[in-house]
């Protein structure tokens, strides 16, 4: 499932404002570039034929944006099981999307878009229990390419059990490719062998494999649509471990998509020192990038109908468009954004 933007979007902005615009001032860390890290919480199921619900939450806690796939796993032990999760955070400035096993005890769930330093998001997991009392550990894992410290990205709980520290992931490794070409249309078969690939996921370039299923040894990814010849990494909680080869794509790419639609901003100007928080409304904005007169802006993140954005520093009136694989938004007059003097000191 994909989560989208709320028909009623100026509702949440005044809200999402303050939680995007405190972000950055809550960073701390002593790891130098992104660092993301994952805990839970909640209400966890203990007796026989029982329900819960715990909360999976995951946060940029680094000296850097967290830019790209995040990827989230959660185990539940025998007599534990799941339907799924749901998403709360806002603004909707992400995809997400999410995939259980068919005996409920593997959830897997991939989360795009940025985070500044301090800011973080959650998920619900669903869970019941069967008709003997619940035991085992319920274990949660983080991982993103650019990570740089592996120690909190794996959270632990046990339940009806004393608890226990959750540990450091191996590093990964990978040895071996065994399919180092295929169409630019995609969905190509790889096999990826190693150590410590578990609860990984594969990126081809920058884009995920449409589908990926990893063990301790191996992963099997299928390749999205692409051109030219890209690195193939494997991302675990442990760290990302590049393949010997990359993959040669061959034969045309797949149709790029429709071309971004930008329809609004929630403001319509700022200061000429830029850092203005920004969100962009429209359609097709997923994974875009924005530009205001051209420049880049800072902090962005896009869902399929909502951006957010921090305004460059500029003089004028511009206009905000957002750019993806499939283009650059036309310009119109809701796009238009001007800069003004600061204001006068009191």
């Amino acid at each position: 499932m994909t989560t989208r933007l709320a028909a009623a979007w100026p509702a949440f902005l005044l809200a999402a404002a303050a939680l995007f615009a405190a972000g950055p001032a809550r960073a701390a860390t002593a790891a130098s570039g992104p660092d993301v890290a994952v805990s839970q919480a909640g209400n966890y199921p203990t007796q026989p034929n029982s329900y819960g619900n715990f909360s999976v939450s995951w946060t940029s806690v680094g000296t850097a944006d967290a830019t790209g796939v995040t990827h989230l796993t959660v185990d539940l032990p025998p007599g534990l099981k799941t339907g799924g999760a749901l998403m709360y955070s806002t603004p909707y400035d992400y995809t997400f999307d999410q995939t259980v096993s068919p005996d409920g005890r593997h959830l897997e769930a991939t989360f795009r878009g940025t985070r500044v330093p301090g800011r973080g998001d959650f998920m619900k997991v669903q869970v019941s229990s069967g008709a003997a009392k619940p035991s085992g550990v319920i274990r949660a894992t983080v991982a993103h390419r650019d990570d740089v410290n592996p120690a909190n990205n794996v959270s632990t709980y046990t339940v009806n059990g004393p608890q226990q520290p959750a540990g450091t992931p191996d590093r990964p490794a990978v040895t071996a490719i065994g399919t180092t070409t295929g169409p630019g249309a995609g969905g190509t078969a790889v096999t990826l062998t190693g150590t410590a690939l578990d609860d990984g996921f594969v990126l081809f370039g920058n884009d995920r494999a449409a589908t990926t299923s990893c063990t301790d040894t191996r992963c099997t990814a299928t390749t999205p649509g692409g051109s030219g010849t890209v690195p193939v990494t494997v991302v675990t909680p442990g760290g990302a471990a590049g393949a010997p080869e990359g993959f040669a794509y061959t034969g045309p790419p797949p149709a790029p998509p429709a071309a971004p639609v930008v329809t609004g901003l929630n403001v319509r100007g700022g200061p000429a020192r830029g850092g203005t928080p920004v969100y962009v409304l429209g359609t097709g904005l997923a994974g875009g990038t924005v530009s205001f007169g051209g420049a880049p802006a800072a902090h962005v993140s896009c869902g399929e109908a909502f951006c957010s954005s921090t305004s460059p520093a500029g003089a004028g009136t511009v206009h905000v468009t957002v750019t993806t694989a499939g283009g650059t938004s036309a310009t119109v007059d809701a796009d238009r954004f001007t800069y003004t003097d600061a204001a006068p000191r009191r």
